[in-house]
């Protein structure tokens, strides 16, 4: 049995990072485990700038951003294996993986990260009424086709959801050549970044239309058409609304799902509001010596946070190996979400183990306007401040201070939430 200090499922920006901060922060072996043919992840076929702002103060492709953190991977020494599926992890961290020169690897990990990313929801999780024709396609596989492999995917283009992916591929295939002829979105509001909708759509002339869903497809060996209809507050279609839109591609951009699978194997407590585990201020799971970071705990719209994330996890676990923390999670203060706030990560902290900084993230529930974030300590509101837009389509930070909280005797519980201006 191969021995690590830590393993590292996943080879994309998440683990990359978390394996540089691993090395850096005293980590002695580190394995990282990739079940593509190369590291980088979803960022290679990413060939759009805009990667790179806050991590190296310059615009980069997805592949250029890879490129560095590979490079200083490669540098650090530290070993990586590709092709290479991992199939389980049990409670003692030993990881199951297979390849095909090696066959089956069992490796004996002192701590485990969680890097294995997200997947794109299926058009069988969307129940679209109608046959099961050619041209339906998942917007990170039609990236992939044109990006990647040389193929555009049709040539008149319905898109579903306006997640960033699919607002990112209305720009592709048009640049391609294609007709991307509307953006329907289910919700009232957009699920991508605002800069995505102005450089992607406005930019192009294509029209989004909010609160629209599709409610039949046409064709039975390749999609014809599909008729989009207006949905009500309850996001059923409402009658008479229909339009059918020729077309002979669909791009489903419907949201992203944590790839947990190896997760919930291993018995990690998952939240159901994100989808990944739950973690503390060191970004462990409720499995100790386990750690999650990335789009596997919950989905980001930057790679640049993905990556501090990830480095945090790294550091953290390297910590954990060399027995410098303390695991009592007894003094574990949990952290409420509340008012408008859907979710927090982490979802607790421990004053013993917590870095005199820590950068809370969190995302709303609904589109907000002109107003306040707060959170307080039990019933001592430490921050407030005024926003004058929050949309479920961009993350959100805080910064708490150790010594702020250090400050409120006997706390037990941090609430985070909004309040009208």
């Amino acid at each position: 049995m191969l021995n690590f200090d830590i393993v590292i499922v996943g080879g994309g920006p998440a683990g990359l990072a978390a394996a540089i901060a691993a090395k850096e922060n005293g980590a002695a072996s580190i394995l990282v485990l990739e079940r593509d043919q190369e590291l980088g992840g979803i960022l290679n076929q990413c060939i759009h700038n805009g990667f790179g702002l806050h991590t190296f103060q310059e615009e980069l492709t997805g592949p250029e951003y890879a490129a560095r953190y590979i490079e200083r991977l490669q540098k650090a020494g530290i070993s990586y294996k590709l092709n290479t599926m991992v199939m389980d992890i049990s409670a003692k961290k030993v990881v199951t993986a297979m390849n095909r020169t090696e066959g089956i690897l069992q490796i004996h990990a002192r701590a485990v990260i969680l890097a294995m990313g997200c997947r794109e929801r299926s058009r069988g999780a969307l129940n679209i009424p109608g046959f099961r024709p050619a041209g339906v396609y998942s917007a990170g596989t039609a990236q992939r086709l044109v990006n990647m492999e040389g193929y555009l995917p049709g040539r008149r283009v319905v898109i579903l959801g306006s997640g960033d992916i699919g607002l990112i591929m209305a720009r592709r295939m048009t640049l391609e050549g294609a007709k991307v002829q509307v953006v329907a979105e289910l919700l009232p509001y957009s699920g991508g970044l605002k800069r995505n909708i102005v450089q992607c759509l406005d930019d192009f002339g294509i029209p989004l239309k909010l609160s629209h869903t599709v409610v039949e497809i046409h064709g039975r060996k390749r999609v014809e058409g599909v008729t989009i209809a207006q949905v009500d507050e309850n996001r059923k279609p409402v009658p008479g609304t229909e339009t059918y839109y020729d077309c002979d591609t669909l791009l489903l951009s419907c949201g992203l799902i944590p790839e947990n699978e190896l997760s919930k194997e291993l018995g990690v407590e998952i939240n159901p509001l994100t989808s990944g585990p739950k973690v503390n201020e060191s970004f462990q799971t409720s499995v100790p010596g386990v750690f999650a970071c990335g789009n596997v705990l919950h989905v980001h719209d930057l790679v640049d946070f993905v990556s501090r994330e990830a480095e945090a996890a790294g550091k953290h676990a390297a910590l954990y190996v060399k027995n410098q923390t303390e695991h009592d999670n007894s003094a574990d203060i949990p952290i409420a979400a509340e008012q408008g706030v859907r979710y927090t990560v982490p979802n607790t902290v421990n004053l013993k183990r917590m870095d005199e900084e820590h950068t809370l993230r969190f995302r709303v529930g609904d589109v907000y306007k002109n107003c306040y974030v707060a959170v307080y300590l039990d019933e001592k509101r430490i921050y407030h401040r005024k926003k004058q837009i929050l949309a479920p389509g961009e993350m959100e930070e805080i910064v708490l201070k150790k010594e702020e909280l250090a400050a409120v005797p006997d706390l037990t519980k941090i609430t985070v939430k909004l309040e009208e201006a």
